[in-house]
């Protein structure tokens, strides 16, 4: 009867050969992180206090030592803002596991859109609350954090320019993600033309994110 074992010394090549590619593996990822051009630092956060969807406040301690992606919408918005608020819902679906990184939605709209719209609006895209947060407040609050400091800016639509009643606003379409130390360090656009969400941002996003809570 013929033995379909390898000998011994064969077993000892394919072994030595396995730890030679492990090796040379782990020293390329180490060699790729030493060459990594550190992401600049765009700007920083200061402290505020928002009101989430549950009515209780959420400051920027709340958000300190993680990784977080910022977007600004309002709930009556028939135009960019539903892409927006799915494209942020497909990133919370993709989140590398174990991350600790959150998704936080502002409203440029606070006089209409209250804890309880706010609630409804993320209901409505299916959000995870204990990873997506979504905040509303004064408008001077909002304004401070939003376009002073997250770049996430928004301009009123005069009555006489609007299209529809719920042409209320113009803003930006971009998503910032903000780092373990309340500094600005990255700004996507997420529509427009010529921007491909799925194949190109999207996984620059994440890529970020990673990239970010790789960092001390």
């Amino acid at each position: 009867m013929t033995s379909s074992r390898l000998p011994p010394s064969l077993w000892f090549g394919v072994v030595f050969l396995f730890g030679l590619l492990t090796l040379a593996y782990l020293l390329s990822l180490l060699e790729v992180k030493r060459n990594e051009v550190p992401l600049p630092v765009l700007g920083h956060i200061g402290a505020f206090t928002l009101t989430n969807q549950d009515g209780n406040p959420t400051t920027l301690t709340d958000l300190t030592n993680r990784v977080w992606v910022a977007d600004i919408i309002f709930t009556r918005c028939a135009g960019q803002c539903p892409r927006m608020t799915q494209q942020m819902k497909s990133l919370e679906e993709k989140l590398p596991p174990g991350s600790g990184a959150r998704l936080v939605t502002l409203t440029t709209d606070p006089d209409y859109d209250s804890p309880v719209i706010m609630k409804r609006y993320g209901d409505r895209f299916g959000a995870d609350f204990s990873h997506w947060t979504f905040l509303t407040g004064t408008k001077d609050a909002i304004a401070q954090l939003a376009a002073n400091e997250l770049k996430l800016s928004s301009v009123p639509i005069k009555p006489g320019d609007q299209k529809n009643p719920v042409d209320l606003f113009i803003h930006t379409t971009i998503f910032v993600i903000v780092d373990k130390h309340a500094q600005l360090r990255g700004i996507f656009e997420t529509g427009g033309d010529g921007v491909d969400w799925t194949n190109v941002v999207e996984p620059q996003v994440l890529g970020t994110i990673r990239r970010l809570e790789r960092e001390s």
